[in-house]
């Protein structure tokens, strides 16, 4: 198997959803939450894929400083006035994790925020992973108004930046 990270396409989607109920079982997002980013910000949807197989993918988009999409919800459109290029999710199967290729994935999205002109990634770490951001360049912000917003991600959701 020799992956590439490209840009998603609608046929992948199915694929998306299965890595994304391994990747995030306490955090379900159905495939038209998928279709729906794809959809708004194509420009910012990757899937780690082979010939043979997708086995990762990476979703992000513009979005507001300091808030959060809420789960599994459709967005009506990126917002107007938009400040930060949020990471929604990065998810690798089994097969390929621990392999590196989150690297080259978070290359390609410094590139899209410095081609959009966006200053600052931000998104909201799950399931114990504030560490693995960290080693990209991530820092934690803490507020009681984001305690707030991030309730619904679970206990150890964090919300983290980092300057492009």
């Amino acid at each position: 198997m020799n992956p590439a990270w490209r840009s998603m396409v609608p046929g992948d989607l199915d694929r998306v959803v299965e890595i994304a109920a391994i990747g995030f079982p306490d955090h379900f997002e159905g495939r038209a939450c998928f279709e729906n980013r794809l959809s708004l910000w194509p420009q910012g949807c990757f899937v780690l894929a082979s010939p043979e197989a997708v086995e990762a993918y990476l979703v992000a988009y513009p979005w507001r400083s300091g808030t959060v999409p809420p789960l599994n919800a459709l967005i009506p459109a990126i917002p107007g006035d938009a400040t930060v290029l949020y990471l929604h999710d990065l998810a690798l199967s089994p097969v390929v994790r621990g392999q590196g290729w989150s690297r080259p994935a978070m290359a390609a999205v410094l590139d899209l925020a410095r081609a959009g002109d966006w200053s600052t990634l931000a998104l909201v770490a799950v399931n114990d992973a504030v560490d693995f951001w960290r080693g990209h360049g991530f820092t934690v912000c803490e507020t009681p108004e984001l305690a707030r917003k991030l309730a619904s991600y679970g206990p150890d959701a964090r919300y983290m930046t980092r300057p492009v």
